[in-house]
């Protein structure tokens, strides 16, 4: 089946609206609130690192991920529980908020294990290499290894886009048959699903932009107190909610549309 870009995006801003009193409990308990408390808490690992070593930027990462990594991984944790739970929230069977969340907790460690697994083999299909071709070629084998090695990688990911969506709403918690799941399910749309990825990026990106230039100015004016940094932590969550919720949604939109109806969706409609 050929996607079209068009009803996957209509469906997904259905799925929103039908849905946005829950989206908006589960997008505010595990996205925006966790921006402003990581905001509070810990504002550089909000922002990033203020202050950059120009001689030694490898060493400021360190520095950073060293002060700091605790903080992301429990935030990453949170996000990943909320967005799972918001692909329950699109499923056929039309959960209730506790379901989602408990669904999306229920998926965590499977939805983890899948990442892994793929970071692993990319890492030794793509990574491999380039280490081979710098070693034996120099850095400009490396640079031209790297560059291949950049569009296999664009390619694998699209290919793996689907997995959240093929697990919660294809019901597939095995981590390598979801992973098989969505390569198939993708099969024939690649160069589509680029597009339709890339252009969703651009209309997010020049939104957010315009949105932070405008809040931005405000949040300056109010200079670095606990207000101000409570206030920016609450339009970075607004931003990062607004944005989970759109890429949820367009993924189980694009899913639904390239798997076809699920067994549950038949019955129900011959019931």
């Amino acid at each position: 089946m050929k996607l079209d870009m068009g009803n996957a995006w209509s469906e997904a801003t259905a799925m929103i609206s039908a849905n946005r009193e829950l989206v908006a409990i589960i997008a505010g308990i595990f996205v925006f609130l966790p921006t402003i408390v990581l905001a509070v808490i810990a504002p550089e690992a909000a922002t990033g690192p203020t202050e950059v070593n120009q001689n030694d930027p490898m060493a400021t990462m360190q520095a950073f991920y060293a002060q700091n990594g605790i903080w992301l991984f429990v935030i990453a944790i949170i996000n990943a529980i909320g967005s799972l739970a918001l692909f329950a929230l699109f499923a056929d069977n039309r959960p209730t908020v506790g379901d989602a969340i408990t669904t999306g907790i229920k998926t965590l460690l499977p939805y983890l294990a899948a990442q892994i697994l793929l970071i692993l083999a990319l890492s030794i299909l793509l990574g491999i290499p380039v280490g081979l071709a710098v070693a034996a070629g120099g850095s400009a084998a490396g640079v031209l290894v790297g560059i291949v090695a950049f569009v296999a990688l664009v390619y694998v990911m699209i290919k793996f886009s689907l997995l959240a969506p093929a697990m919660i709403i294809g019901g597939i918690l095995n981590p390598v048959r979801a992973l098989r799941a969505s390569w198939n399910a993708t099969k024939g749309n690649s160069l589509r699903l680029l597009l339709f990825y890339f252009l969703l990026g651009i209309a997010v990106v020049v939104v957010a932009m315009v949105f932070g230039l405008v809040t931005g100015l405000f949040v300056a004016m109010l200079g670095t107190g606990a207000v101000a940094v409570m206030l920016g932590g609450a339009l970075n969550g607004l931003v990062s909610a607004v944005w989970a919720v759109v890429i949820v949604a367009v993924l189980s939109a694009t899913y639904r549309q390239l798997t076809g109806p699920s067994t549950q969706s038949v019955t129900e409609t011959f019931e």
